[in-house]
């Protein structure tokens, strides 16, 4: 019986987010960056983060431009500290229509990622996420992530972490999971202390 619920739930989670953004990726419509943050406006903080640190995720060389992405997200994630429920950006930045790289590679990549916690994910504590103090609590954690990865030395590596754990603990919001949260905010420490400690390793070096 128990089993039964927790597939149910799941299911019900997949119909809210990853196969929402799958319907809209196939839609004939611009693909704007509003457009997306409209598909799911009450989350649309967690969605714009990860699609944000998604390719400093990954560690791959990208030729610098995810420190501009990283900008954009410290912008992002101080709205999240201060508690604004309704994501702000600028009508620019709204209309901007996204490109094929993003729509082609990176949402498919992202809709393959969050299927796989979808397997296992389910509400855990989600009445606490609903708080301003929790919102503004994550929001500190996700700002000294992307600030991590942000100043983490160029072509290092060293930025996967922190940004993978942003990551996660947006898709922790998604699905309402504190665990998921909590392994998110994990990864980000472990990414920070990482940068931290061999950054001082290399200036007691010079």
């Amino acid at each position: 019986m128990a089993r039964s619920r927790r597939k149910q739930t799941v299911e019900r989670t997949e119909k809210r987010f990853s196969a929402r953004l799958e319907s809209w990726l196939e839609q004939d419509q611009p693909k704007t960056i509003g457009a997306l943050t409209d598909l799911i406006d009450e989350k649309s903080f967690a969605l714009i983060l990860m699609l944000l640190l998604f390719p400093s995720a990954i560690p791959i060389p990208t030729g610098g431009v995810t420190h501009v992405l990283e900008l954009i997200a410290v912008l992002v994630a101080l709205q999240l500290v201060v508690g604004r429920r309704e994501l702000w950006l600028p009508r620019r930045v709204r209309e901007h229509e996204l490109g094929k790289v993003v729509t082609g590679k990176a949402v498919p990549a992202i809709i393959r990622r969050v299927r796989w916690f979808e397997r296992w994910a389910r509400p855990r504590l989600a009445g606490l996420l609903d708080r301003r103090i929790t919102r503004s609590v994550l929001g500190v954690f996700v700002l000294l992530f992307v600030v991590g990865a942000l100043f983490a030395p160029p072509f290092s590596g060293l930025d996967t972490l922190p940004s993978l754990g942003v990551v996660i603990v947006c898709l922790g919001i998604i699905f309402s999971d504190v665990v998921i949260l909590a392994l998110g905010i994990a990864a980000g420490t472990a990414g920070i202390a990482l940068v931290v400690a061999l950054g001082s390793a290399t200036w007691s070096l010079l």
